[in-house]
């Protein structure tokens, strides 16, 4: 799952040797936090969210075949 949100990550942005993506687990989910370079959140978050959304979508869906809840947090 992180070297999906960091593939996806690193296609959108300008700077993608700033893009760093954690794991932390939670009692019921596991917290994907993708950290970006300041100057490419825009890209990451897109028009009204579009892009964050659609990350979200796509890693939902992988990890709904793997049995799990994920959460992506975009700081």
């Amino acid at each position: 799952m992180i070297e999906l949100v960091e593939y996806i990550a690193k296609a959108l942005v300008d700077h993608p040797e700033d893009v760093s993506v954690n794991r932390v687990e939670g009692e019921q989910s596991v917290i994907i936090e993708l950290k970006v370079h300041p100057d490419d959140m825009g890209k990451i978050i897109g028009k009204q969210g579009r892009i964050a959304k659609a990350i979200r979508t796509v890693v939902k869906a992988a990890a709904a075949k793997e049995g799990k809840r994920v959460i992506v947090e975009i700081l």
